[in-house]
C-alpha cells in the first residue's frame, strides 16, 4: 500500500519515538545489570551470626587462604571472606601486589617489607589496592550512587579508618545497608552516611 508523504512523516515520526524508548530501555537494561555483584552482599550476609566478635589482634596466618577463627575477626575479614566466597583472595592479591609495588602503599606502620600475615587485613592498604586493581569512585552524599557489591572506607568518629560493602537491601528512606563489623560481628545496618566517607570503590575479581 503506497503512503502519502505525510503518512510518511508520521510513519518516521513514531518509529523514532519507539527506538527512543527502546534505547532508554537498553540503557536501563544496562544500568540495572552493573548495579554490582549481587553474590557480594549475599556472601557477606551469610556471615551474619557466625562472625559475633570484634578481635583486632595481629595473628600468624595460613597462606594463602589464611583467616582468623570465623567467630570473630576485623572490618576488613568481612571484605575479605566475602570476596573469598566468589573465588578471589585478597590475602594473596594484597601480598603480590605489595610485593612489586611496595612504595604504591602507605607507610603508616613503620614497615620495611610486606607481612602476609596483615597486610590485607589493613583498611589503608585495601584502599590502595583497589583503587589500583579497581575503580575509585566519586565521594557523594547520594544513595544511589552506592551499588550492591561496592566498597565503601569511613572515618570513623575515633579517627579510626573503617570499611564495608553496600548490601543489595535498602533502608526505610531508600539508603543502602551496610555490611561490616564495627565492633560486635558481622552485622547489616543503615550506617552509609553515619560516617564521614573516605572511599568508594568497585572491584571485579579477575577471571580465573
Amino acid at each position: 500500500m503506497a503512503l502519502h508523504p505525510s503518512d510518511w512523516r508520521d510513519w518516521w515520526g513514531g518509529m523514532a519515538r519507539h527506538v527512543g524508548m527502546l534505547c532508554l530501555l537498553v540503557l536501563s537494561v544496562v544500568q540495572v545489570a552493573y548495579a554490582g555483584d549481587m553474590r557480594l552482599p549475599q556472601a557477606a550476609r551469610e556471615q551474619v551470626g557466625v562472625t559475633v566478635t570484634y578481635d583486632p589482634a595481629y595473628r600468624r596466618l595460613d597462606y594463602p587462604g589464611g583467616d582468623v577463627d570465623p567467630s570473630t575477626g576485623v572490618c576488613t575479614d568481612v571484605v575479605i571472606r566475602a570476596f573469598r566466597v566468589l573465588g578471589d583472595d585478597l590475602q594473596v592479591r594484597v601480598h603480590d601486589d605489595m610485593r612489586r609495588h611496595f612504595d604504591a602503599y602507605p607507610k603508616l606502620w613503620g614497615l620495611h617489607r610486606t607481612d602476609r600475615n596483615i597486610d590485607h587485613r589493613r583498611v589503608p592498604n585495601l584502599q590502595t589496592f583497589f583503587t589500583r586493581h579497581g575503580k575509585r569512585l566519586p565521594i557523594t552524599m547520594d544513595a544511589e550512587d552506592y551499588q550492591p557489591g561496592d566498597i565503601v572506607t569511613w572515618r570513623l568518629s575515633n579517627g579510626l579508618p573503617h570499611i564495608g560493602l553496600v548490601s543489595d537491601r535498602r533502608s526505610r528512606e531508600g539508603v543502602p545497608l551496610i555490611l561490616h563489623n564495627i565492633g560486635a560481628g558481622t552485622q547489616e545496618q543503615d550506617m552509609l552516611f553515619a560516617f564521614e566517607i573516605t572511599g568508594h570503590y568497585r572491584y571485579a575479581p579477575p577471571a580465573p
